[in-house]
């Protein structure tokens, strides 16, 4: 995508989809709680969720080292 355009080196672009896919679930839960307080499906739905980014990340790593290769513009060494 994005990153593989801009030729940036898959060192720095995986840890990028990484950080990308990943921030501000913390932040969406303390949210849901403040506004709706905890007994709401609100919390409820931004935990599962938190739950559910775990395997997520796996398969962003997954996905990171199977496009490896889009990045062979580097130079070895």
């Amino acid at each position: 995508g994005l990153m593989r355009f801009l030729k940036v080196e898959h060192a720095v672009a995986a840890p990028g989809a990484l950080i990308g896919a990943s921030n501000f679930f913390e932040l969406a839960v303390a949210t849901a709680i403040a506004l709706f307080g905890p007994e709401s499906g609100a919390a409820l739905a931004t935990v599962v969720g938190v739950l559910v980014e775990v395997p997520v990340m796996l398969s962003v790593c997954a996905a990171c080292n199977r496009t490896r290769h889009w990045f062979s513009f580097q130079t070895a060494g």
